[in-house]
C-alpha cells in the first residue's frame, strides 16, 4: 500500500520520496527505511511514531533461515517546539501568541468609546418630547394622476379670454387630474399653474403628488401640485443595488445591506430628532456617527482585531475632521446660514446652531469615505501578515503605506468630486454675478464647502498611516494558523 506523504507541517520541507520495491524480505511491499545522516534528526509525523515497548512481553523471534537486516536505531521523538509550527528553514516561526493581550488592551480602549456613545445618545435623546412640527403648514400629500394638460391663457375658473392675450402674458397649464387616495379618492380635479422656467412639465398620464391643506375637497384652491411620484422607480433601483450588492458579497453583502439600514435608522430615529429639539448638532453627530461606526464595521466585518484597528482609525481621523473643521469654520466667519438652513429655521420657528449645523454635516459626510479607507488599510497589513509571516511590523507599515498612498489619492478625489456635484447649481450661481474668482470662493455657500472638503480630505490623508501602524503593530503578533 501507499504511504501518506509527509506534509510540511509534519516534518518540515523536505523531498518527498515515493515507494520503491523493497529488498527486506519477500511478500513485504514497505519501502527500506533510511538512515538519516549522522546529526540530522528527522521527525515522524505522530501516527507513524515507534511504539513504547510494553514490559512483560518480547517480540517474536525471527525465522533462522530469513534474518532480517539490521535496523537502525529509530530515533527519539522529538518535542514539538513552542511557537514554531511552520517549515521556513530561517529557524523563526510567527511572533509569540500574544494577540490575547493585544485584544485586551484594544477592548480597554474601544469599550469605553463604545459606552460614551451609547451615553451621549441616551442624554441627548429629545425623551418625552413631541415632535418638531413646521411652523408654517405643509398639507398632506395626496397622490393623482394627470389625465389631460392644457395650455392657454391664466384665467380663473369661469373667466373665458377676450380678444388676444397681452405680449408680455405668461401662459398657464391646466392641468385635470383624478385623485387616486386621500379625501378625494377617484374625484377629478382641475388645477391651473404659470409656466415658469422653473415649473416642471406635467403632461397627460403622468402620476403626481398633491398637498391638500384641509379645505373643502371640491375647492381646486385646497390643492396644490407639489412633486412627481417617484415610488416605483426607486424601489427598483434599491431592488437593484441590493442584488449586485449581495451576488458579490454573499453573506458579507447581506451584512452590509443590514448595516445600511441601521445606519439611516440611527439618522432617521436619533441624529434628526435631536437636531430639531434643539440640542447641539455637532456633539449630536459625534454620537449619531459613532453609534453608525460601530454598527457598520462589526456587523459587517466581524469582531476581530481587524476590525477594532480600523475602527480606531475611523475615531482618530473623525476627531481631526472636527477639530480642524471647528478651527477653519470660526477662522472664516462662516456663519452655516445658507438658503436650505435659512429656510429650516424659517419653518422651524426658533433659532439653532447653524456653523454646529454645518460641522455636523462635515461629520457625517466624511464617515462613509473613512470607512472605506480605513477597513482596506487593514485589510491589505493583514493579507501582507498572511503573504509573508516573516514581515516585522516595520516592513508591514511600509509596504501598507505604499498601498495606502495609491487609495488616498483616489478617496480624496472621490471626496472632492461628491461634494462639488451636491453644490454644482450653487457653483453656476455664483458665477453668474460677474466678480472675481476671490470673491466666489470668498463667498458663504462655496467657503463652506471648501471647509467641508479639505478637511473631510486632511482627515482621509492623515486615516492612512494612523490606521496602518496600528495595524502593523497588531498584525505582527497575530498567530498565523497553517
Amino acid at each position: 500500500m501507499n504511504r501518506r506523504d509527509l506534509s510540511d507541517d509534519d516534518t518540515g520541507p523536505i523531498r518527498r520520496v515515493t515507494d520503491t520495491p523493497s529488498d527486506r524480505s519477500p511478500g513485504t511491499s514497505r519501502s527500506p527505511r533510511r538512515t538519516p545522516p549522522e546529526g540530522v534528526r528527522r521527525p515522524r509525523p505522530p501516527a507513524e511514531r515507534p511504539r513504547q515497548a510494553t514490559p512483560g512481553r518480547r517480540r517474536a523471534a525471527e525465522p533462522a533461515s530469513a534474518p532480517a537486516p539490521e535496523r537502525a536505531p529509530a530515533p527519539k521523538p522529538r518535542p514539538e517546539p513552542a511557537g514554531h509550527g511552520h517549515g521556513h528553514s530561517h529557524g523563526h516561526g510567527p511572533a509569540a501568541p500574544a494577540s490575547r493581550r493585544v485584544r485586551q488592551l484594544l477592548m480597554w480602549l474601544l469599550i469605553p468609546l463604545a459606552v460614551a456613545t451609547v451615553a451621549g445618545m441616551v442624554l441627548l435623546y429629545p425623551w418625552g418630547k413631541d415632535p418638531a412640527k413646521s411652523a408654517f403648514p405643509q398639507g398632506t400629500p395626496v397622490n393623482a394622476t394627470i389625465t389631460a394638460t392644457i395650455t392657454g391663457p391664466c384665467l380663473a375658473e369661469g373667466q373665458v379670454q377676450v380678444g388676444d392675450p397681452p405680449p408680455d402674458a405668461k401662459p398657464c397649464l391646466t392641468s385635470e387630474l383624478t385623485m387616486t387616495d386621500g379625501p378625494g379618492t377617484g374625484k377629478p380635479l382641475k388645477l391651473t399653474l404659470p409656466i415658469e422656467p422653473s415649473t416642471p412639465r406635467f403632461t397627460a398620464g403622468d402620476k403626481v403628488v398633491l398637498s391638500y391643506n384641509g379645505g373643502d375637497v371640491a375647492n381646486p384652491a385646497s390643492f396644490q401640485i407639489v412633486d412627481f411620484q417617484r415610488g416605483t422607480p426607486l424601489l427598483l433601483l434599491a431592488g437593484l443595488f441590493a442584488l449586485a450588492v449581495i451576488v458579490l458579497g454573499r453573506w458579507q453583502g447581506i451584512a452590509a445591506l443590514i448595516a445600511l439600514g441601521l445606519s439611516f435608522l440611527v439618522l432617521a430615529l436619533f441624529v434628526l430628532p435631536s437636531i430639531l429639539a434643539g440640542e447641539s448638532p455637532l456633539l449630536v453627530a459625534i454620537a449619531g456617527a459613532g453609534a453608525i461606526m460601530f454598527v457598520a464595521l462589526y456587523l459587517t466585518h466581524g469582531l476581530s482585531a481587524r476590525t477594532s484597528v480600523a475602527v480606531l482609525g475611523t475615531l482618530v481621523s473623525l476627531v481631526l475632521i472636527g477639530v480642524l473643521s471647528a478651527i477653519f469654520s470660526a477662522a472664516s466667519s462662516l456663519t452655516g446660514l445658507d438658503d436650505s438652513t435659512s429656510q429650516l429655521i424659517g419653518s422651524l420657528g426658533h433659532g439653532i446652531d447653524a456653523r454646529g449645523l454645518l460641522l455636523a454635516g462635515v461629520v457625517i459626510g466624511a464617515l462613509g469615505v473613512l470607512d472605506d479607507v480605513t477597513v482596506t488599510q487593514t485589510s491589505a497589513v493583514w493579507e501582507l501578515r498572511r503573504a509573508n509571516p516573516a514581515l516585522g511590523w516595520r516592513e508591514l507599515y511600509g509596504a501598507g503605506l505604499r498601498i495606502g498612498r495609491d487609495h488616498v489619492g483616489s478617496a480624496v478625489n472621490t471626496l472632492v468630486m461628491a461634494y462639488a456635484g451636491a453644490a454644482l447649481p450653487v457653483l453656476l450661481y455664483t458665477s453668474l454675478s460677474g466678480v472675481g474668482l476671490g470673491s466666489i470662493l470668498g463667498a458663504e455657500n462655496i467657503a463652506q464647502e471648501i471647509v467641508r472638503t479639505l478637511a473631510g480630505s486632511v482627515g482621509i490623508v492623515a486615516a492612512v498611516p494612523v490606521t496602518t501602524v496600528l495595524a502593523a503593530l497588531i498584525a505582527s503578533r497575530e498567530p498565523q494558523v497553517s
